[in-house]
């Protein structure tokens, strides 16, 4: 088991990142095809970030990955990992990340993303956020008990922290579900803070802080347009058609108030990463506006020296 409960990178303070979801999706393909990896870490760069996270565009061997890197002066922030452990041993789930979490170890990322894949409708993504598939109390226990000890084991073997991101979609969307599953795991279970995915899931992120705060080793920066929240929630739209239609944004963009968190960071000693992340179209915003926008609003807004 990880001993220290609130995880520490070791940096001084927090760093920041951009999630290459800006220049290209990882699920609609046609969003920013045609992008090389190239151009988005040039413009990562030039907006001001001092790492990414794992994309589709970016090299598989470690090597490679490093060179393209170094060659852009950007860190390996962090990479998802589709996990299924509601239905996969550990033993399975661990041969199932090896390749992923070898590149993330020998890129120096300290965190990986853990998204919860198993347990959802066949093209969940495409279906009405109402239509969720959940998972029964029942299950919730063992399921937990299965995420400890990959976590454990990842950390083990990869010095990896797992970043539990709670998501639309998937088992743990609504606060009571991220309040079972975390308190149901061991604390080598990190909590990835997604504002946006809170947002949009009906409660304030500021809640997560108030009962995990000793958890969160990773966050993502993602604003909501609360007008479009409304309209995607009153139509019954899909998550990608809500991702189509504007929903997400970069922060200072939307609706959600970052204050409560520049705080939680000041007052923590939070040294992880936050990651800048919205799924937009990049036809219709343009990459480097917008993520040099949201690079400057973190700076003056989140950063401990500005609060």
């Amino acid at each position: 088991m990880i001993k220290d409960a609130f995880y520490r990178t070791g940096h001084p303070s927090p760093l920041v990142g951009v999630s290459p979801l800006s220049w290209v999706n990882e699920v609609l393909h046609y969003l920013g095809a045609g992008t090389s990896a190239d151009h988005c870490l040039s413009e990562a760069k030039q907006a001001g970030f001092q790492g990414v996270e794992l994309s589709r565009i970016f090299p598989r061997e470690p090597g490679a990955l490093k060179q393209l890197l170094a060659q852009h002066q950007l860190q390996l922030v962090s990479g998802w990992h589709d996990g299924f452990l509601t239905e996969r041993s550990v033993e399975q789930e661990m041969d199932a990340v090896h390749n992923h979490a070898s590149l993330l170890q020998e890129n120096g990322a300290n965190v990986m993303v853990y998204g919860e894949c198993g347990w959802m409708t066949d093209n969940a993504l495409d279906v009405p956020l109402h239509t969720r598939r959940l998972l029964p109390d029942a299950q919730v226990k063992a399921y937990a008990e299965r995420l400890s000890v990959f976590a454990d084991a990842l950390y083990h073997q990869y010095g990896l922290r797992l970043a539990y991101h709670h998501h639309l979609m998937m088992v743990a969307e609504t606060l009571p579900e991220i309040r079972a599953l975390i308190n149901a795991c061991s604390p080598s279970v990190g909590l990835l803070l997604d504002t946006g995915h809170a947002t949009a899931a009906g409660f304030s992120y500021t809640q997560l802080i108030e009962e995990f705060a000793d958890r969160i080793c990773h966050i993502h920066l993602k604003d909501v347009r609360l007008d479009r929240l409304q309209q995607v929630r009153a139509s019954g739209m899909t998550f990608n058609e809500a991702v189509l239609s504007g929903m997400f944004t970069v922060p200072g963009d939307g609706g959600i108030d970052f204050r409560p968190l520049a705080e939680f960071i000041a007052r923590s000693g939070y040294q992880g990463w936050m990651v800048v992340e919205a799924e937009q179209d990049p036809a219709k915003a343009p990459p480097l506006e917008t993520v040099t926008r949201a690079q400057r609003y973190v700076a003056q807004h989140l950063l401990p020296a500005n609060v």
